[in-house]
């Protein structure tokens, strides 16, 4: 019998091992049947095989705990429930009477740290056992008293369905019965000060739109097989160039809403592709609640946001932009987390995910939370992710947000408001370790992938193998270009020659990193303006000084990356809640510019020398560095195999005739680009083609008779020597 203090917690759903009292038993070679049943009015044993009924079971003391014995019965056996709710009757199956679901070896990998899928056994999946169907839950919380799932199958009750606790790895589960895709829930979580917490499942495949919280049950995306074509087109030696694009308001519907993931696939894939781009990178669109945040501050990383449409519609998007040959990059957010009270912050009542000490675990900069890489399960939780999207999407690459502030534990404090390493250091050793142990399971798992580190600072060996005491990116974002081209951009050509070096120093590292070039959200908002807003002169010099500098990062040794808007000028500052200004292409000058950008995409595809060889100094070689007076920079690219593409930019708006530039080869040089072409908007001044004369410049014994046109960038190839 169950005495008062048992049931009020079973009532209360605070019952320690709900297991042990409720579903069947065999006591005294008798069988015992017990259900918890919220507002039932009465409840019938009904044999499984048969459909008879058994017994009828009685209400305990009044409680809604129902048992009774069972006739003739002396061992388990399967069987359901005939509940009569009062307003109808409902046939169901009782969880309590399903084993554990959970392997063993799931457990003690997770527990380890070393379990590469964690999301094929945590969070919720539809399966069958003993022919029903249901979902089986499981969410790691092992410091909680209690954990229940509450959610559309069980009007949201804690009582119905409270969890078995796997003491061997702090994971609790359930399978519910009739619970099915598309079945809205949550935890509910008795911390151990009785506080109760409601909370969305951190491995949930699929989320509520927001304002809602609630996770959605979704069956695990399909495994996506990798190609030789995506290997290709991510490696080293291939033309990269990035369009970075905000979902929200790349561009907007007849309603000013949102594209869906199915329109972006058409819209979107089909603009990246008719402008050359090879890849897209999406800003993040992990599970996220606000909308100001633009997605870097995650409540569901495995989810793809509600805003554009379902993962399955995500998936479509994904797979049609690799049918027409573009990439898909997301941005991937490991490096912190909001503190919104559905989410990982004190998931089960204590600091699971991040540490306890805010000077490890509460980003100053922006208000939130920094995992404890140091866990095992909490780098389960995140290299599990970073596999996850390559595997279950088939994303090409992440590029991972916010690297320095993971690899010091000193960014951005004060002194003694940070936790020195166990070594006294200010490196973050339990984060370069995650990094590392992140880059080496896709790398081993997945080659075909790639990783990108937005990193800020000269960590050393960001993109080196793990191997040679790297972090095992494939490519690092170059801060440090994009920062002295912009500032030298901005400067009046007047004054430009002071500030040479700006534009020939990233030579000077160049090659220790495999570096992507920038030009990305980050410079287009906070009051930074446009790109376009931020060169100097009236109209037609801004355009000028744009359409040189796009010249110069498409000819400088490094992948390309652009964000949305960009590549046809936007004047105005980017602007998260609309769309882009696509009205400003009935402009000429607008035009001009994307179509210069197009043009700067298939000539960085159809030259080798210009792709092949990025991160090493044989495919770079300065022609003209020094010439500050004129503010002249000219330089070649080579591919290896004899082939060339010389670059030449004049950042004055004074026009430069018989303007001699050494050469290594004598031959005919072509002009592939002039970003002062007319088609461009630009003057018209050029070139056409060249051959090299015999002069001895620049330390060469041939040379070229330029025209550099004002505030222009010329990319030439060489095609045929002199005999």
């Amino acid at each position: 019998m169950l005495d008062r203090v048992t049931i009020d917690a079973l009532m209360g759903g605070s019952h320690a091992d709900p297991w042990a009292v409720l579903g069947m038993h065999v006591v005294q070679h008798q069988v015992l049947v017990r259900v918890l049943l919220p507002g039932a009015v009465g409840v019938e044993l009904i044999e499984s095989g048969s459909g008879c009924s058994l017994a009828t079971l009685s209400r305990h003391d009044g409680s809604d705990v129902f048992e009774g014995l069972v006739p003739d019965r002396h061992e388990r056996f399967s069987y359901r429930l005939q509940v009569d709710w009062g307003t109808h009757r409902q046939l169901l199956d009782d969880p309590y009477r399903f084993p554990p679901l959970l392997r063993e070896m799931d457990m003690w990998l997770f527990a380890e740290g070393n379990h590469q899928r964690p999301y094929e056994f945590l969070g919720a999946h539809p399966v069958q056992v003993d022919e029903v169907w249901g979902v089986r839950f499981a969410v790691w919380a092992p410091n909680a008293k209690q954990v229940s799932v509450i959610g559309s199958f069980n009007n949201w009750d804690g009582r119905r369905h409270m969890l078995r606790l796997r003491r061997e790895c702090g994971v609790w589960e359930i399978f519910v019965p009739h619970a099915a895709s598309g079945d809205l829930y949550k935890y509910e979580i008795r911390a151990q000060d009785g506080a109760l917490l409601v909370k969305a499942d951190p491995y949930a495949f699929r989320a509520e739109l927001r304002p809602r919280t609630a996770s959605v049950v979704q069956r695990l995306p399909a495994w996506v097989a990798p190609t030789e074509q995506r290997r290709r087109a991510n490696a080293h030696a291939a033309p990269i160039s990035i369009y970075e694009v905000h979902p929200g308001s790349w561009r907007r519907n007849a309603e000013n809403g949102w594209l869906s993931y199915h329109e972006m696939a058409q819209q979107l894939v089909a603009y990246a592709r008719d402008m050359g781009f090879t890849h897209i990178e999406l800003m993040p669109v992990h599970e996220h609640p606000f909308d100001g945040s633009w997605g870097y501050q995650p409540t569901g990383l495995y989810a793809p946001t509600a805003r554009f449409g379902t993962p399955e519609e995500f998936s479509e998007l994904v797979a049609h932009a690799h049918e027409e040959g573009i990439g898909v990059l997301i941005d991937w957010v490991p490096g912190h987390f909001p503190d919104d009270p559905h989410g990982l912050a004190r998931f089960d009542g204590t600091h699971l995910y991040e540490h306890a000490d805010p000077r490890e675990g509460f980003h100053q900069d922006w208000n939130t939370l920094i995992y404890n890489y140091g866990r095992n399960e909490v780098r389960n939780f995140l290299v599990g992710n970073a596999f996850y999207w390559i595997e279950r999407f088939g994303i090409d690459g992440l590029r991972v947000d916010a690297v320095a502030s993971m690899l010091y534990r000193d960014y951005s404090r004060a002194d003694g408001e940070w936790v020195p390493n166990r070594y006294g250091g200010r490196e973050n050793l339990e984060a370069i370790a995650f990094l590392r142990q992140a880059n080496q399971v896709i790398a081993r798992e997945r080659s075909e992938a790639v990783t990108m580190a937005e990193e800020s600072t000269s960590f050393p060996g960001v993109s080196h193998a793990v191997e040679q005491g790297g972090l095992g990116f494939a490519y690092k974002w170059n801060m440090g270009w994009m920062n002295d081209t912009l500032r030298y951009m901005q400067t009046d050509p007047v004054h430009r020659r002071h500030h040479h070096d700006q534009m020939t120093f990233g030579s000077m590292y160049a090659f220790s990193e495999n570096f992507v070039l920038p030009l990305s959200h980050d410079e287009v908002v906070h009051g930074k303006g446009s790109l376009l807003s931020r060169m100097p002169g009236d109209e037609w010099q801004r355009f000028a000084n744009l359409r040189a500098y796009f010249g110069f990062m498409w000819g400088h040794p490094g992948k390309k990356l652009l964000f949305m808007g960009g590549e046809f000028g936007q004047v105005g500052e980017w602007n998260a809640d609309r769309s882009l200004d696509w009205h400003l292409l009935e402009s000429p000058l607008h035009q001009g510019m994307q179509r210069l950008v197009r043009d700067l995409n298939q000539v960085l595809r159809d030259f080798p020398p210009l792709h092949r060889i990025d991160f090493n100094p044989t495919g770079f070689e300065w022609l003209v560095a020094d010439d500050r007076e004129n503010s002249v920079l000219a330089f070649a690219r080579h591919d290896g195999e004899g082939g060339e593409v010389l670059v030449a930019c004049n950042f004055t708006p004074v026009p430069r005739h018989g303007y001699l530039v050494g050469v290594s080869r004598p031959g005919a040089y072509r002009e592939l680009i002039n970003t002062d072409n007319t088609v461009y908007g630009g003057s018209g001044l050029g070139n056409g083609m060249l051959h090299t004369i015999q002069q001895q410049v620049h330390g060469r014994h041939n040379a070229l008779s330029l025209t550099l046109p004002p505030l222009a960038c010329l990319l030439l190839a060489r095609e045929e020597a002199q005999g």
